[in-house]
């Protein structure tokens, strides 16, 4: 089993930019692929990104590849999700998660492993 904690969520303005980590315990993460999703109020959960353990592979939602990026740190067991130039349409509940295996997929029901999620808001 693992346990996946996220933080860094809050609120922050418009053009503005967070990190959000994710924490992993009780089994180490770095032979396995990670991601990000995302859940605003009322909708589905969405794709953010996700990338292999050694970082060869990287995949994003097309709209947010030029301000989001995922990084890891595969001797702490941390997953990042770099977060910049902001909008108020990013404001959701934001996700990490896991999969013991090496596969990097956008498909939500393929990811076995899940934290509670780190709330953010953007306002305009």
């Amino acid at each position: 089993q693992v346990r996946l904690v996220e933080s860094g969520g809050g609120l922050v303005q418009a053009g503005g930019s967070l990190r959000l980590s994710c924490k992993a315990s009780g089994r180490t993460l770095s032979s396995y692929a990670v991601a990000w999703f995302r859940q605003a109020l009322g909708k589905e959960r969405e794709f953010v990104a996700a990338m292999s353990s050694g970082g060869m592979t990287k995949i994003y939602e097309d709209s947010l590849k030029d301000r989001f990026t995922i990084t890891r740190d595969r001797a702490n067991n941390l997953i990042y999700l770099q977060m910049n130039g902001l909008k108020p349409e990013d404001t959701a509940v934001y996700y990490c998660a896991t999969r013991f295996n090496n596969e990097v997929t956008r498909t939500e029901y393929d990811w076995k492993y899940w934290g509670l999620g780190t709330q953010v808001t953007v306002s305009s």
